[in-house]
C-alpha cells in the first residue's frame, strides 16, 4: 500500500479529535514528503540529531513530536524545533528543559511519560511518583504539561486493554484537579499494533510508524 493511501485510510477510520502522529524515525525524506502531501502534519522522531536534520530539511508547518528518551545534554538542540515533547520522565529532565527553554525565552509543551508496565528496560516515571513531578512542574516558568504518554508492555489484546484503561483512569483523575502549568489535553497511547485498542480506551493521540510507512529498514536513513 502506498504511504498516502495508508495515511488516508487511517485518517478516515479515526475521529477528528484524534491526533495521528506519523512516526518517521529512520524514514527517508521522500517518504515523509509523501505523507505530508497526503495531509500529514504531525511527525514523530526519537533521536535528536535525526529530528534536527529533518526539521531543517522539510516544510516549516510540520509539527515535530519528540517521542524517544530525551537525554539532558541534548535538550538545548531541540528548543524551538519541537511542537511536543512526549517523554518528560524525571525532575532532573524537567529542570534541564526549564533551563534551556528559559534561556531562549520559549515555552516547552510536554507530556509526562509513565512507565505503566513497571518495565526495567523502559523509561518513564513510576505512577506513584507523578504527584511530585507535577508539583515541580507548577514551579516552572517555561514548561506547560499537556497530558500523559505511555508505551505499554507487549501483550495480548486483553493485557493491552488493562494498561490503556489504567492510563485513561490516571488521565481522567488528573483532569479533575487544577494545577499551575498542567492540563490534561493529550493522552498519547497506541502504536501500529495496538492503536485500535488504545482508541477504544480513550486515547486521543496515536503514534503510527509501520502502519503508515510499511516495515522499517534500519539500514536506510537519509538526512
Amino acid at each position: 500500500m502506498e504511504i498516502s493511501e495508508a495515511y488516508n485510510q487511517i485518517k478516515n477510520e479515526i475521529s477528528e479529535d484524534v491526533t495521528l502522529i506519523c512516526v518517521s524515525k529512520t524514514r527517508q525524506i521522500h517518504e515523509i514528503k509523501e505523507a505530508y502531501a497526503a495531509g500529514a502534519r504531525d511527525f514523530g522522531e526519537n533521536k535528536v540529531q535525526e529530528l534536527m536534520e529533518k526539521h531543517d530539511s522539510l516544510e516549516e508547518d510540520i509539527k515535530w513530536h519528540f517521542i524517544g528518551h530525551l537525554q539532558r545534554n541534548k535538550v538545548k538542540h531541540i528548543v524551538g524545533k519541537v511542537y511536543l515533547i512526549h517523554s518528560l520522565d524525571s525532575i532532573r529532565l524537567l529542570q534541564e528543559i526549564e533551563k534551556q527553554y528559559g534561556a531562549q525565552d520559549k515555552i516547552a509543551s510536554v507530556l509526562i511519560q509513565v512507565n505503566i508496565g513497571k518495565e526495567n528496560a523502559k523509561t518513564g516515571i513510576a505512577a506513584h511518583d507523578i504527584d511530585s513531578l507535577i508539583q515541580a512542574c507548577e514551579e516552572c516558568n517555561n514548561i506547560k504539561v499537556k497530558g500523559l504518554m505511555a508505551t505499554i508492555p507487549i501483550g495480548n489484546a486483553e493485557e493491552c486493554r488493562i494498561y490503556f484503561n489504567q492510563m485513561k483512569s490516571m488521565f481522567d483523575n488528573l483532569k479533575t484537579f487544577k494545577y499551575k502549568n498542567v492540563t490534561m489535553e493529550f493522552l498519547s497511547l497506541g502504536m501500529s499494533g495496538d492503536f485500535e485498542i488504545a482508541l477504544k480506551a480513550g486515547s486521543n493521540m496515536i503514534r503510527l510508524g509501520e502502519k503508515i510507512f510499511g516495515e522499517r529498514d534500519y539500514n536506510k536513513l537519509e538526512g
